[in-house]
C-alpha cells in the first residue's frame, strides 16, 4: 500500500533517556497537529531527527531510540553535535533565518556550515531513499532541507514530491546575496509542487528561478525541460478547535491557576484597566524591542492611559547559545527595566515580562483575559499566535494588532493592521483598540472567525495534498506524447521501410541549444556530419526549416547538400540551387515599424534588433526576464495594433519577438515543399510556437516533435537538444 513519507528537521516526538530506559512522548500542536491525518490517521511514515544527538545516546540504546520512534510511526535521522552546530545553529539558524527575514547584517556566509547543510540533507536523503517504496508520496517540511526534493528526485524520477517553506522567501534583490543561491533554488526544484504560505512569498521564489537560474515561468508553474513545478500559496491554520474548546472550558472551570488568579486579581483591582498581550518566541524577527518602545510612545502620547493599561509580556527562550539572541534578551530586559522605572507606581506596573515557556493552559489564560493582542513582527512567516488568540475569542470581544509583515495579516484584514515601525501608527491603534466598542469587536471576529474555522491546519494540510496529487495529471495538458523508447523503435523501424522520406529540422532550440548571443550558436562538427550522413542515404531528404536571416543559415551549410528555408519560409535555398523569394513579398512597412522597435531597446538592457530582409525581430533573451516579458508583452500589443488594417502578424517565439508578412510560415513552406511529392516517411520537429504552423499543417501521419514540455499541436514531445542529437544519430546509423 503506497504511503505518504513526511520529513522535517524535528520528528513530532520529545524523546528523553531517564534510568537508561527511553521514553517517547508526541508533539501535540502546529505542524503535528496538521499532519495527523495524514500521518497518524493515513499511512504515514515521519522521518527526522529525534532531538538526541549521537553523543548524547549510549551505545546500547541506538537500537532502543530507533523502536521507539517506529512505535510512533517516524523513522530517525541521526545526527552528531557537529552536524547540528554546522546544519542547524550554523547555516539554517546564521544564513536561511536571518536573509530570508531581511536581517542581512546577521547573515554569515561560512564555507564549513554549507558544507554541514549539504551533508546533513545527504543523511536525510539516504533515509528517505531507504523508505521509499513505489506509489509513494514526499511532502518535505521547511528551509533546514531546502535541498533534500532534489536529491531524492535525482534517484527516485518517479516519486511525487512536495516541499513547504514555513518562514518567508525574501524578494530576488535579498536572496541574489546568498552565495549559494543557484544550489538552493535546484533543490527545491526537485519538489513537483513547492508551497508558501502567502502569494508574496511565491512571487518572490518565482522570480528568482526566472532570474538566477533562467528557467520558464508562466504564471504559478516553472517549465523543466522534463516536468512542469507548480508553485502555490497555502495559508497554514490552526487547531481552531483545540483553541475554541479550551476557551470554553476556561471559562466554566473552577480549578483555576495561579496565572490566572493572578490576572483576575488584576481585574478586581482596576476593573476599567486593560490587558495588552505580546506573546511571541524571543526572536530578532518578531520586533519586541521595538513593540516595547512604541508602548512607551503610546504611554507618553496618551497619558491618560496610564494605570489603565498593562503590557502582559511572554517571551519564549529561543536559540539562547547564538550572539544575537543572547544581545536581544539583554535589550528587552534593560527595556522593561527602564520603562517599568519611568512609569510604575505603587499600585501598577506598565508591563508585566515573562521569559519563559508556558504550558498551553497558561496560553489560554492569557488569550481569554487579555482584552487586546499587540502582535508586531518585522518579518514573520504567519504567525499563528494572531489566528490561536481570535479563536479563543469565544464571545467575540477582543481585538487584534496585527503587522502588515506577517503573513497572516493577508488572511485577517479585520484585524488592526499597523506598520511596525511607525511608533505613530501603533500608538493609535492601541487608542483605537482600547476605545472600541463591543459591538464593533464583534462584528470583526466574527468574520475572523468564520474564516479561520473554516480553514484550519487540517484543511491545510488537506489542499497542499490535493494539489500535490494534481500534479501528477500536470503532463495531461500537453497533448503530445512522450517520445520514449518503443515510440522511437517504432518510427525508426517505419523509416528504414519507407521508399522515400523527408526531415524538417528547425534549428535555433532544436538542433541547437540557446545561447546568449545568437551569432555563437553556429553548427559544431558532430551535427554537421550527422546532418550530411542523413542526406546521404538513399531517398531521404534533410530540410533546415528556420527563422535565421538565410545569409548566416547559408553559410554555416554551404557546404553541407540540403534544402534550407529561412525566416520562416520567406526565402529557400533547394540543394544546389540560389536562395530564391517563395512569394512575392513587400518590406515598405520597416521603416514604419523598426524605430517602434528601437525604442523598445532603449528601454530594456539586454536586448536587440535582428533585421532580416522581409522581417524585424526583437530579441530578449539577455534582458531581465521579469522586464523582458511586461516589455515583450506590451510591444506585442502595440504591434498587432499597428498590424490589425494589413497582412503583418507577429510571431511570439522563444525570447524573441518578430514582424513578418503573416501570410508566410513554416506550415505554409513545408507543404508547399512536399506537395505533389510522395513521400511515405515525415518527420517534423521544433521548440516554439513558430514550429506550430509546421504541426499544424503537415499531414496527420507526420512523425512532429515538439522540443520541451508545452501544450503543443505536436504528435510528440523530447526532453532537450540532447534527445534531438540522439534521435538523428538513430537516423544516421540506419
Amino acid at each position: 500500500m503506497s504511503k505518504t513519507i513526511i520529513i522535517s528537521n524535528r520528528l513530532p516526538l520529545q524523546l528523553k533517556i531517564e534510568n537508561h530506559k527511553i521514553e517517547a512522548t508526541p508533539s501535540v500542536g502546529g505542524l503535528a497537529t496538521g499532519m495527523k491525518s495524514v500521518h497518524r490517521d493515513g499511512n504515514g511514515v515521519w522521518i527526522g531527527w529525534t532531538g538526541l544527538t549521537e553523543e548524547e545516546i549510549p551505545a546500547d540504546l541506538v537500537d532502543d531510540v530507533v523502536e521507539a520512534t517506529i512505535q510512533e510511526q517516524c523513522v530517525p535521522v541521526s545526527l552528531n553535535q557537529d552536524d547540528i552546530d554546522g546544519f542547524y545553529y550554523g547555516f539554517s539558524n546564521r544564513t536561511i533565518w536571518p536573509l530570508f527575514h531581511y536581517f542581512i547584517e546577521y547573515a554569515e556566509f561560512e564555507k564549513e556550515s554549507w558544507q554541514s547543510y549539504k551533508r546533513v540533507n545527504e543523511k536525510y536523503a539516504e533515509v528517505v531513499l531507504d523508505n521509499i517504496e513505489e506509489g509513494d508520496t514526499v511532502w518535505v517540511h521547511d528551509y533546514q532541507l531546502m535541498l533534500l526534493p532534489a536529491l531524492i528526485k535525482k534517484e527516485r524520477p518517479d516519486v511525487q514530491i512536495g516541499f513547504f517553506l514555513h518562514i518567508p522567501f525574501p524578494s530576488y534583490e535579498v536572496f541574489r546575496i546568498l552565495p549559494w543561491r543557484e544550489e538552493i533554488l535546484k533543490g527545491l526544484l526537485g519538489s513537483d509542487l513547492i508551497g508558501f504560505h502567502t502569494y508574496d512569498y511565491q512571487r518572490h521564489f518565482l522570480s528568482s528561478v526566472s532570474r538566477i537560474l533562467r528557467h520558464e515561468v508562466s504564471f504559478n508553474e516553472i517549465t523543466l525541460k522534463d516536468r512542469m513545478i507548480t508553485v502555490n500559496s497555502f495559508p497554514m491554520g490552526i487547531d481552531y478547535k483545540k483553541f475554541a474548546d479550551a476557551a470554553e472550558k476556561h471559562d466554566t472551570a473552577k480549578n483555576q491557576s495561579e496565572l490566572q488568579r493572578r490576572l483576575d486579581l488584576h481585574i478586581d483591582s482596576t476593573p476599567d484597566a486593560k490587558m495588552i498581550l505580546s506573546i511571541d518566541r524571543l526572536d530578532y524577527s518578531k520586533g519586541i524591542a521595538n513593540r516595547i518602545r512604541a508602548y512607551e510612545y503610546f504611554l507618553e502620547k496618551y497619558p491618560q492611559f496610564k494605570e489603565k493599561v498593562r503590557l502582559v509580556m511572554l517571551a519564549v527562550p529561543s536559540r539562547s547559545n547564538v550572539p544575537q539572541y543572547q544581545l536581544l534578551k539583554k535589550e528587552v530586559d534593560e527595556l522593561v527595566g527602564r520603562i517599568n522605572g519611568k512609569f510604575a507606581s505603587v499600585s501598577w506596573t506598565p508591563i508585566w515580562y515573562f521569559y519563559r515557556s508556558m504550558p498551553f493552559e497558561n496560553l489560554i489564560d492569557l488569550y481569554t483575559t487579555c482584552e487586546v493582542a499587540l502582535l508586531t513582527p518585522i518579518r514573520d512567516g504567519m504567525n499563528l499566535v494572531a489566528k490561536e488568540y481570535i479563536a479563543t475569542r469565544t464571545n467575540k470581544t477582543g481585538v487584534l494588532i496585527l503587522s502588515e509583515m506577517a503573513g497572516a495579516a493577508q488572511e485577517m484584514s479585520e484585524a488592526v493592521i499597523i506598520n511596525p515601525n511607525n511608533f505613530e501608527e501603533i500608538a493609535d491603534a492601541l487608542k483605537l483598540a482600547i476605545e472600541m466598542p463591543e459591538d464593533e469587536q464583534i462584528k470583526r471576529n466574527k468574520f475572523l472567525q468564520k474564516r479561520l474555522k473554516r480553514y484550519n491546519v487540517e484543511k491545510w494540510a488537506e489542499d497542499f495534498m490535493n494539489a500535490l496529487y494534481e500534479t501528477t495529471h500536470k503532463s495531461d495538458i500537453v497533448e503530445a506524447v512522450r517520445m520514449q523508447r518503443e515510440r522511437e523503435d517504432q518510427m525508426l523501424e517505419d523509416y528504414k521501410k519507407a521508399k522515400k522520406r523527408i526531415l524538417f529540422l528547425d534549428y535555433d532550440g532544436t538542433l541547437r541549444a540557446f545561447v546568449n548571443n545568437p551569432d555563437d550558436a553556429s553548427p559544431d562538427d558532430e551535427l554537421i556530419e550527422l546532418v550530411r550522413k542523413i542526406e546521404s542515404q538513399e531517398n531521404t531528404e534533410v530540410v533546415i526549416i528556420s527563422g535565421r536571416d538565410r545569409h548566416t543559415l547559408g553559410e554555416w551549410w554551404q557546404d553541407v547538400p540540403i534544402t534550407l528555408i529561412a525566416e520562416h519560409g520567406v526565402w529557400k535555398r533547394p540543394i544546389g540551387g540560389e536562395w530564391a523569394v517563395t512569394e512575392a513579398l513587400r518590406n515598405d512597412w520597416m521603416e514604419t515599424v523598426k524605430p517602434i522597435l528601437e525604442k523598445f531597446v532603449d528601454r530594456t538592457a539586454g536586448t536587440f534588433i535582428e533585421e532580416k530582409n522581409y522581417s524585424l525581430a526583437w530579441h530578449y533573451r539577455n534582458a531581465d526576464p521579469d522586464l523582458g516579458e511586461k516589455r515583450a508583452s506590451e510591444l506585442s500589443t502595440v504591434l498587432k495594433e499597428l498590424s490589425a488594417n494589413n497582412e503583418l502578424g507577429v510571431l511570439d517565439g522563444n525570447k524573441v519577438l518578430e514582424i513578418k508578412d503573416s501570410t508566410i510560415h513554416k506550415g505554409k513552406a513545408a507543404t508547399k515543399h512536399i506537395f505533389d511529392k510522395n513521400y511515405d516517411f515525415k518527420f517534423a520537429i521544433g521548440d516554439d510556437w513558430t514550429d506550430e504552423y509546421m504541426f499544424q499543417d503537415l499531414p496527420e501521419d507526420t512523425y512532429s516533435i515538439k522540443v520541451g514540455l508545452q501544450k503543443t499541436a505536436a504528435r510528440f514531445y523530447v526532453d532537450d537538444t540532447d534527445r534531438v542529437r540522439d534521435l538523428l544519430k538513430r537516423f544516421a546509423d540506419n
